[in-house]
């Protein structure tokens, strides 16, 4: 049922006559938000328009971030359908949005889904990035790491990849984790915290009592 919906979506995203079939994004993610950018995915390759879609949502959702307006226009749930899909549509043509983009912003205006929109975006972000063998990474410390030791991480992170793929690391500090690390590597996470292994040792503690 979910695939058909899909193949509907593509269908009406891409402006090729052979859109019913499905050309899969790299990484699958999950829900509603999924599903559309799923559908973007396959509507962009087809149309060898990916990057300019990237680009173009990139700043609409900063746009949505920093105009005020935008922001209501796009959240407001009051608004009728056919307002925001004409408000939309004007400004596909103003501003020389590709036909892929304006396809999605037009779509989701018709389905009242725009509240949906930046999730979507960013759904597209991770498949576009999985696209580009990028492989998104955090590692949360208790303290910042300096220079050397992020040197050192990233050398074993790496050993991680495949052979076309890049590393994009991000490191954040929870003084919570008392010591030690948590890293998100793709869709593997692990859990090194000190703070982890005292609740661990604290649980079987307990229990023994």
């Amino acid at each position: 049922m979910a695939m058909t919906k899909t193949n509907m979506l593509v269908r009406s995203l891409s402006t090729s006559s052979a859109a019913a079939q499905l050309v899969k994004p790299p990484v699958q993610v999950f829900g509603l938000e999924g599903r559309y950018a799923s559908a973007l995915y396959s509507a962009g390759t087809k149309s060898k328009s990916l990057d300019a879609v990237e680009k173009e949502l990139t700043q609409f959702q900063q746009s949505i971030k920093t105009d005020a307006k935008l922001k209501e226009f796009i959240i407001n749930p009051t608004l009728k359908r056919n307002l925001k899909v004409d408000a939309l549509k004007h400004l596909a043509s103003k501003t020389s949005l590709s036909p892929t983009t304006a396809n999605l912003l037009g779509i989701m205006a018709e389905n009242g889904r725009l509240d949906k929109l930046e999730a979507v975006i960013n759904a597209f972000k991770i498949m576009m990035a999985a696209h580009r063998g990028e492989v998104t990474c955090e590692v949360i410390t208790a303290k910042p790491l300096d220079q050397t030791q992020k040197q050192n991480l990233e050398a074993a992170l790496k050993k991680f990849l495949k052979g076309n793929e890049t590393l994009q690391l991000t490191a954040k500090v929870d003084p919570s984790l008392i010591g030690g690390m948590v890293v998100s590597i793709g869709d593997k996470y692990v859990d090194m915290s000190v703070a982890s292994k005292v609740k661990k040792y604290t649980e079987l503690i307990s229990a023994a009592v």
